[in-house]
């Protein structure tokens, strides 16, 4: 008999000689309950067939790899990647063949940067982001509020002035088709937002109110009275008078936004949300239910709670983790807000606004750090993105060297000097490559032919050795990152103005694209041992495409389809193949 049998059996005398009869039988149907529950796993770990991808393009990642012909997944992990004989080789006989005839695939995509939950709700709340002229902007949120149940609020939105000529909306616009329901719809970059007169009621904002420290309200010239115009802090007035989701409408928003994701080829998202966010995506964790892999951020100002969060559950786990911090420097460009050095072109009386306290902040981001947490600080201005440096750096030389990769949400307008600084203080620049030919309509009007120069700077951080990492911001732009792919290579904007590329030097290849949304994404949130790439004993996370993006014409990229989004070996979407 095998040793460690007899172990067991001597195991069993000692343990049930010390017991009564009636104890006796108690552990002995203990133990066959175990015996059946370990039979039961095993019986399934047996019949769990490895599935192995012939016949396709496969490109891996892997820096010097060639292109790979099959790939074979068994459980939630990548078993090889090599050609069709030496794959099925490895595989039993039982293996389940799909045939990829001759499709494209690779690494799943990681959005570094998104408001998912936010996003989930946003898709069931008035869509106002093409809107091309006031009078369809009042059009739309009237027949919303048609259809709205009493004491609901418009909320969402995604509307863009720019659109229409850059009039900013006017609270008078729409009360006339809301007058009894409140509405708060922000602008796509969410950093300001149109309150009708409803809202400002229900928020008790008049000609009084002071503004608020990081924010502003806009007021009309002659009378004083607020426009509904809201920037940044200011918003905080209304957003606390909006009665929160529920739990149930909170999952909901989670599966409407996994949904929508998967069919992008997105294998997993970095949230930048709040706690409420964090508990429903785990949530969804506990019940096995996630499609795709998620890392959780929560406000800066709870380092303390997150810290003890930690201490209390850990971090999670390769579905759902968390130990993210996300703060903000300043604003948008798209608002003016931005933090410049200068003022801005078409808005002299200002160069934006800082929208934390910056000894405040600093704190924040010294605290957390000394805590182990990861910390993530939005920053767009060129002033923003120096101070930011700065204080990075002084905190790293504070609180002693560790792999704590600081990242710069957006880091969109730099100075010269701080595209080198990203790779030599180990910065990691969180960037979302459809702002570039969204904003690029406009931006030059804002801040000039010179300091357009440094902007969205893809090539040149690149060419600096700074790991940059792709996402989308989503809403505030779509999700698809093949969007983003065909804004990094391309930069042609979306007014097609710029055949050519808006600012063409800081162009980059498909190649760069996807490692920005690859690999790259997948280092800016510590995951790089575990995806990123498509390697044996890595996680099955892979995107089947229709065609080969690297062989297509750039300005076809978007019109590419998505054949199959697998993430832990599990088809989370595909479409019919006929």
């Amino acid at each position: 008999m095998p040793s460690y049998k007899i172990h067991f059996l001597h195991r069993l005398n000692r343990t049930f000689g010390r017991m009564s009869e009636s104890e006796c039988v108690l552990g002995l149907l203990a133990v066959l309950l175990l015996i059946i529950s370990g039979c039961t796993a095993l019986k399934t770990m047996k019949h769990t067939r490895d599935v192995i991808y012939l016949n396709g393009n496969i490109w891996t990642g892997v820096a010097g790899a060639p292109r790979a012909e099959a790939l074979a997944v068994r459980g939630e992990e990548i078993l090889a990647v090599g050609s069709g004989d030496e794959v099925s080789a490895l595989c039993g006989p039982q293996a389940r063949v799909v045939d990829l005839k001759g499709r494209s695939v690779v690494p799943g995509f990681i959005d570094s940067h998104t408001h998912f939950i936010s996003g989930g709700l946003q898709l069931t709340s008035v869509d106002l982001r093409d809107a091309q002229s006031r009078r369809e902007f009042v059009r739309r949120i009237g027949k919303f509020a048609k259809g709205l149940k009493e004491g609901r609020w418009i909320t969402g939105g995604d509307w863009d002035h720019e659109a229409w000529g850059g009039e900013l909306p006017h609270r008078d616009w729409i009360d006339t088709v809301t007058p009894d329901v409140p509405v708060f719809v922000n602008r796509l970059d969410g950093h300001m937002a149109l309150a009708n007169s409803r809202a400002l009621e229900r928020a008790g904002i008049t000609m009084e109110t002071p503004d608020p420290d990081g924010g502003t309200i806009m007021r009309d010239p002659v009378t004083g009275q607020p426009t509904g115009i809201l920037k940044d802090e200011a918003m905080a007035l209304v957003y606390a008078t909006i009665p929160a989701p529920t739990e149930k409408e909170l999952d909901e928003a989670l599966e409407r936004a996994m949904d929508h994701a998967v069919a992008q080829g997105i294998t997993q998202i970095h949230d930048m949300g709040t706690w409420s966010h964090l508990e429903t995506l785990r949530r969804a964790a506990r019940k096995e239910t996630l499609k795709l892999r998620v890392y959780s951020f929560v406000p800066l100002s709870t380092w303390p709670q997150l810290g003890q969060y930690i201490d209390m559950y850990g971090q999670g786990g390769n579905w759902h983790r968390w130990g993210g911090l996300k703060g903000f420097v300043d604003g948008s460009l798209g608002s003016t807000t931005a933090w410049f050095y200068q003022p801005y072109d078409d808005a002299p009386q200002t160069h934006g606004l800082v929208v934390t306290d910056t000894s405040v902040l600093r704190s924040w981001i010294e605290r957390g750090d000394a805590l182990g947490l990861q910390v993530a600080v939005h920053a767009i201005g060129d002033q923003a993105n120096d101070w930011l440096l700065d204080t990075y750096a002084s905190i790293s030389a504070k609180n002693g060297s560790r792999d704590r990769r600081f990242r710069i949400e957006h880091a969109q307008h730099l100075t010269n000097n701080a595209i080198e600084r990203f790779r030599h203080q180990g910065v990691v620049p969180a960037m979302q490559p459809y702002h570039a030919i969204d904003d690029g309509r406009w931006a030059e009007k804002r801040i000039g032919p010179e300091r357009i120069k440094t902007t969205y700077a893809f090539r040149a951080l690149l060419d600096a050795g700074a790991s940059v990492c792709f996402g989308s911001d989503w809403t505030v732009a779509p999700i698809s990152p093949l969007e983003g792919i065909y804004a990094a290579v391309t930069r042609r904007t979306l007014d097609g103005l710029n055949p050519e590329g808006w600012v063409p030097a800081e162009k980059i290849t498909v190649a760069e694209a996807l490692r920005c949304y690859t690999l790259h994404s997948a280092r800016s949130g510590f995951m790089e041992d575990r995806t990123g790439t498509l390697e044996p004993g890595k996680l099955a996370d892979f995107v089947v495409l229709s065609q080969d993006l690297f062989t297509i014409d750039p300005v076809d990229i978007p019109q590419a389809q998505i054949f199959m989004t697998i993430v832990g070996g599990k088809v989370q979407y595909q479409v019919d193949d006929h």
